[in-house]
């Protein structure tokens, strides 16, 4: 496991929301969440279109994400390319367990997978 720097990680900070801030600003869709260990910022994960998570560490310096997917509890440092052992952070620890994967329901296009397809390709 990887250690992040000082200051990258604050387990008081509750998450922005239950959805990535900027595909629901957009009106955009996701396929995995992430939270920023050190804000709260939720992001979408680097598999969806717009990899919101990975900008927001570009954008910040905030390299610790963990995952915001129900039964997941892993954290990610950007910085160095490794898994990292992080505290409990402020609840709610998941996105809603109802909500699908793609999401959020009711924005996924039925095409989705070929999108994701498009984009890698």
């Amino acid at each position: 496991m990887s250690d992040a720097p000082d200051g990258m990680v604050d387990p008081t900070v509750p998450p922005s929301g239950t959805g990535c801030v900027e595909c629901d600003a957009d009106g955009g869709w996701w396929v995995h969440l992430r939270r920023c260990a050190a804000c709260g910022h939720i992001g979408c994960c680097d598999d969806s279109l717009e990899r919101h998570a990975s900008a927001h560490w570009r954008a910040t310096g905030h390299p610790v994400i963990r995952s915001f997917e129900p039964g997941e509890d892993w954290f990610w440092n950007f910085d160095t390319g490794a898994y990292y052992d992080g505290p409990e952070l402020a609840a709610p620890q998941s996105r809603p367990a109802d909500e699908t994967a793609p999401g959020p329901r009711g924005r996924v296009p039925s095409d989705w997978m070929a999108q994701l397809q498009a984009r890698r390709g």
